[in-house]
């Protein structure tokens, strides 16, 4: 299932007539505007070496990078009519978007962009929201996975999975923690919320991280104010080992994140 050069050129056409969002936009006044404030430190990769990723970041505080990837070909493979051509009819594995998420459910990738891939609810629970992200079968894939130009940073002794997501606007997965990672937008923008991992954000695990933006984002007292930043494509955002961190996609987008096991 790899991609051709007669593929690539086809895609190139395609995604060249709607670069900016590759095919993926919803009709006009679904997307969310707010994109809040930043109070994550972005730099540019040129400033940012290995050593001072390390020493400043790694295991710290969460930063984003600009210019430290050139993903515009993975991007151009991204765009709507390429993936839905190349793996409409693949099985995919949905999962619910909770914090503790337990339900799977498999369809088509055809079926999920065009009956699953809408606008998000408020009012619509976590285990009722199905997600497109990680826990899909790799090896089917793997072709458009190894066209993807990973951050040069790394942690010694972990190594590196990817995990590819695609959702609506308004969706997002709750307040979580696990392991360290990247995560880059290649279409539409993704806001972050982050806590260090002697802080508990204040959340029900089964509310959306919308209904959550909604309900108690604006009460919350300045001590207990998460950092926070919109990602856009092209940037990276790294969060260290234990951060608690919750997403919310404000377009529909497409993302891949860098776990370091």
């Amino acid at each position: 299932m790899g991609f051709g050069a007669v593929q690539f050129v086809a895609a190139w056409l395609v995604w060249t007539a709607g670069a900016e969002d590759g095919g993926w936009s919803q009709p006009e006044g679904s997307g969310l505007e707010d994109e809040g404030g930043c109070s994550i430190q972005v730099l540019d990769g040129s400033e940012l070496s290995q050593q001072q990723f390390l020493e400043r970041f790694a295991f710290s505080r969460p930063v984003i990078i600009r210019g430290v990837t050139d993903n515009t070909r993975f991007q151009v493979l991204c765009s709507r009519s390429g993936l839905l051509q190349r793996y409409g009819s693949l099985t995919i594995r949905l999962s619910t978007a909770n914090t503790h998420s337990y339900r799977k459910v498999d369809v088509a990738f055809q079926d999920y962009v065009d009956r699953l891939l809408r606008p998000q609810d408020a009012a619509v629970l976590g285990s009722e929201t199905l997600y497109f992200f990680g826990d899909n079968n790799l090896t089917e894939w793997q072709n458009l996975l190894d066209r993807y130009q990973a951050p040069p940073y790394f942690l010694p002794g972990r190594s590196a999975a990817y995990s590819f997501g695609i959702a609506g606007p308004g969706t997002g997965v709750p307040f979580h923690w696990h392991g360290p990672g990247f995560s880059e937008v290649i279409y539409g923008r993704k806001r972050w919320f982050l806590y260090p991992p002697d802080r508990d954000p204040r959340f029900h695990p089964n509310r959306t991280t919308l209904s959550w933006l909604t309900d108690t984002y604006p009460g919350l007292p300045e001590a207990e104010a998460p950092l926070e930043c919109t990602v856009r494509p092209g940037e990276v955002l790294y969060f260290p080992d234990h951060w608690w961190h919750a997403t919310l996609n404000l377009d529909t987008s497409v993302f891949i994140s860098t776990f370091l096991g």
